[in-house]
Order: C-alpha cells, then sequence, then structure tokens
C-alpha cells in the first residue's frame, strides 16, 4: 500500500514545476491582470446601437439573394466575348438580366399597375406622418444655392471647409433597408433632413433625421419594385414626386398627395440608370439595354426620343448646372461622354467629347459650377476632365475593386468643386482633390462597420454627406 502510494521522481518534478509556476504567476497578479482585460475588451466590444428599419410580420420583403441558376453563354444565345469584363465589372448589376428571363416573361398585374403606397408599405406603423412632412416641404419656397447661410454664403462656408470638421455621430447612423443599397439621394429641400435609398431587392426607404419618433426612428420602408433600384430621381421644384426605376424595366412615380406609386413606364429590357434635367420636371432621361437612351415625355405619355449612344450599358446620367443641354454619360465599354442635346444626330451619335478607360466606367458626374467632371472606372482610376472645351483630363490612382458583394465604387462632388469624396477597401471615405491631382484627406470613424460605397452631398447643407453601404446602412457626416 505504502509502496503504491510512493511518488515516481517524474511526479515528484512535476508537482515542483506546478508550484513554482503557481508562485510566479501569483507574484506578477497575472489571473487579476487577465480578469481586467477580459472585462475591457468586453466593453470594447459593445456595439452602438443604431436604429433601423422595422418590417410587419404580414409584410416581410424578400432578403433572401434569388437563386442563380448556372447556364453556359451558348444556352442563353450569348457570345464568347460578352463575358469577358461584364461579370467583373459590373458584378450585381449583370444578374437582373439572366434573372429577368424568369421572371419577367409574365408580369404580375402588381408589377404593371399602380400600387398604393399602403400595399407597399412594409413597416409596422404607419406612414402619414411621412407623407405629411413630404408634402410640408414641397409646399415651401426652396433657397437657391449661394444663399445666407448662418450669417454667410454657402460659398463662404464651403471656402472655409476644414475637412477635420466633418464627424459621424453614432445618432447619424442607421439601417434604412435590408441588403445592398444602390442608389442614395437626399430630398432637396433646405428645412429638412431626410435621406432615400433603393436597395437591391426593390425596396425604397426614406429616413427622416429630424424624427421624434421613438418607435419608427423616422425609418419608412416600401417595396415598389420587383429588381435592384437603379435610380432615384427627385426635382427640386417638385419634391413630393419621386421617380425610382428598376432593373427589371419599370419607372414608378411615387407621389405623396395622391399616396400611389403609379407605373409611368416599362420595358422589356434592363432601365440602368435615370435623371432628370434640373429645369425640366416634365421629361424623364433613362438607359434602357445595352447602350440604349430614352426620354419620356409626361405630356404625350411615352418615349419622344431614342438614341443608341453607348455599345454597352450606361451606368449613370448627369447634366450640367450651367448649361442643361450638356449631359454626361458613363457606360460599361470602358468610355464617359460628354453631349449636346441640341446637336446628336440619330443615326450616328457623336459626343464632344469622350473620355476612355481601360475597363467599364461607373459613373461621370459633373462638378457643382460645371466646368468639371468626375468618371470613375473599374480600371482603378477616377477621372478629372478640365478646361473650357474639357480638354484636360487627369486620371488618378484609386482602387476601385469592390468585389462581388459590394456596390461599385462612384466618386462625387462635394458642395463646390474642390473636392471629390469616394469610399475605399478599409471602412474610409477618401477625399481627393482635382487642384492637387490625388487623395489628401481620409475620413474614418470607429462607427463604421461597413465600407460606404455610394454617396450624396446634401444641396444646400455644406458638410452634409451621406454614405450607403451594402448592408443597408446609411452614414452622415455633419460639420461638428
Amino acid at each position: 500500500m505504502a509502496s503504491s502510494q510512493k511518488l515516481t521522481e517524474y511526479e515528484r518534478k512535476r508537482l515542483e514545476n506546478i508550484r513554482r509556476n503557481d508562485e510566479m504567476m501569483a507574484a506578477l497578479k497575472i489571473h487579476s491582470k487577465a480578469t481586467e482585460l477580459s472585462a475591457s475588451s468586453s466593453a470594447k466590444r459593445q456595439r452602438v446601437v443604431t436604429k433601423s428599419y422595422k418590417v410587419s410580420p404580414e409584410k416581410k420583403p424578400r432578403t433572401q439573394s434569388p437563386i442563380v441558376i448556372r447556364r453556359s453563354l451558348r444556352t442563353r444565345g450569348m457570345p464568347p466575348e460578352y463575358s469577358d469584363f461584364k461579370a467583373l465589372d459590373d458584378t450585381v448589376e449583370a444578374t437582373p438580366m439572366a434573372a429577368k428571363t424568369f421572371t419577367q416573361s409574365n408580369p404580375s398585374p402588381r408589377d404593371l399597375g399602380p400600387l398604393s403606397s399602403r400595399d407597399a408599405y412594409r413597416g409596422t406603423g404607419s406612414d402619414k406622418l411621412l407623407m405629411e412632412r413630404i408634402l410640408g416641404v414641397s409646399k415651401k419656397p426652396h433657397k437657391e444655392f449661394g444663399y445666407e447661410y448662418g450669417g454667410d454664403s454657402i460659398k463662404g462656408v464651403c471656402d472655409r471647409l476644414e475637412l477635420g470638421s466633418l464627424s459621424l455621430n453614432p445618432e447619424n447612423i442607421a439601417r434604412v433597408v435590408p441588403g445592398r443599397i444602390m442608389n442614395v439621394r437626399f430630398l432637396p429641400c433646405s428645412n429638412l433632413k431626410m435621406i432615400v435609398v433603393g436597395n437591391k431587392f426593390g425596396d425604397v426607404g426614406f429616413w427622416d433625421v429630424d424624427s421624434s419618433m421613438d418607435k419608427e426612428d423616422g425609418i419608412y420602408l416600401y417595396h415598389p419594385h420587383p429588381g435592384p433600384i437603379s435610380g432615384i430621381s427627385i426635382q427640386q421644384q417638385c419634391s413630393s414626386k419621386i421617380f425610382t426605376s428598376c432593373y427589371f424595366g419599370f419607372i414608378r412615380l411615387m407621389d405623396a398627395e395622391k399616396e400611389v406609386f403609379d407605373l409611368v413606364y416599362s420595358s422589356n429590357d434592363s432601365i440602368y440608370s435615370l435623371s432628370q434635367r434640373p429645369d425640366d420636371i416634365k421629361c424623364l432621361y433613362f438607359s434602357e439595354g445595352r447602350g440604349g437612351f430614352n426620354i419620356w415625355d409626361e405630356r404625350v405619355g411615352k418615349c419622344s426620343t431614342q438614341w443608341n449612344l453607348h455599345e454597352d450599358r450606361i451606368n449613370s446620367i448627369d447634366f450640367n448646372s450651367e448649361n442643361s443641354n450638356i449631359m454626361a454619360t458613363s457606360s460599361s465599354d470602358g468610355t464617359a461622354c460628354i453631349w449636346d442635346l441640341r446637336s446628336v444626330n440619330v443615326d450616328q451619335p457623336k459626343p464632344l467629347k469622350e473620355v476612355r478607360h481601360n475597363r467599364a466606367v461607373q459613373s461621370a458626374y459633373f462638378s457643382p459650377s460645371g466646368s468639371s467632371l468626375a468618371t470613375t472606372s473599374m480600371d482603378d482610376t477616377v477621372g478629372i476632365v478640365t478646361g473650357v472645351n474639357f480638354d484636360n483630363t487627369s486620371m488618378i490612382k484609386h482602387n476601385n475593386q469592390t468585389g462581388r458583394w459590394i456596390s461599385s465604387f462612384r466618386a462625387i462632388w462635394g458642395w463646390d468643386d474642390s473636392y471629390v469624396f469616394i469610399g475605399n477597401m478599409k471602412r474610409g471615405v477618401d477625399v481627393i482633390s482635382p487642384a492637387q491631382k490625388r487623395t489628401i484627406f481620409t475620413l474614418e470613424s470607429p462607427h463604421m462597420s461597413a465600407i460606404p460605397c455610394r454617396f450624396d452631398a446634401h444641396p444646400y447643407n455644406v458638410g452634409m454627406l451621406a454614405g450607403a453601404t451594402s448592408g443597408g446602412q446609411v452614414y452622415m457626416w455633419t460639420l461638428g
């Protein structure tokens, strides 16, 4: 019995090592330090509680990606060269065409007719307050750019703007829609902070930033379209009427006064972009199919003009603020073009200026003064076009490889011609100086949990910038 309890030399050394290690750890207070470190790290991991949309149980939107059936180019009737850069450059934008093959053959009456806001609404409460807010704003006179801003003109504020003063506060973060945001717009009014977004599921979300409603957080979710939202257009002269388009070939008008999403246009081809001239509320300008450009006239209820401007889909349409006859388009054919609508040849359209990139061009936007153009391409460049006749082009390097699951970057201008804003892959916002032809500043915040991809600058409030992510969040920077 005594011999069985006798320890071997190895066991004695093992117990001695354990005793010595315990004494050393006690002397160094390792256990207490580990407890403090665990408590502090758990506190740091606490996420900021942000506002979010709420969905009625009876009206849940489809938040799952559709099942993609893999088919060869031959069975889809497409030439081999078609896939080389389309799949890479257009990411999610390339899939709706395939999805349309299965869903668009027999459109439902819901798709082809007017849709009441009540039927389209997906929230848990009422959207009455939203409609009243939009109608109330539309009836008030709007101030023009350059009006007095706290005792100073907007131009004066822009001249003294310090990029470091732009701040992102937790209360200015909200998850407005489920899934990837494709478009983001401020409601163009000086006395209301409201953001409108469209996502890949056909949802349109409104965020009334100034809302004091605790239940809904000022967020309203609608589902007026069957597919990804490709454009949102809001006229400053008539902010109660909001046009939206989707890849499945529909354009709807949300009329806050009538409380309806009316169908104004439908097509068998995809609609990839939508815009309006600042001085014309009666016409819609949109791209359709591979390079098609249409002008829809409300007075006749149909398209009055149809041109083939590009060899591939048109990703953006923008108008010059100084001369609304001058229009810019960007295309997946690798070009951005400037056009004069008064002199476009129907048979052989020729642009005033063509900016050529090595890959698809996702956007081309005029500066606030109309004297410059900023383009964004999948060839990892941001183009700045300047000069009296837009003769000078500078290419600024920028990583634009967002991959398949994140919306492509699109560089936008700020409140004057000084800065261009574009997202980066490190969850920040790069600020490019066209004069210095480089990135001069990066907006960063610990509150950002996703990459902001699409942006809009408030047309009246200097320093107010909205950035939208592929997770449905919207960040709003303001002057701190």
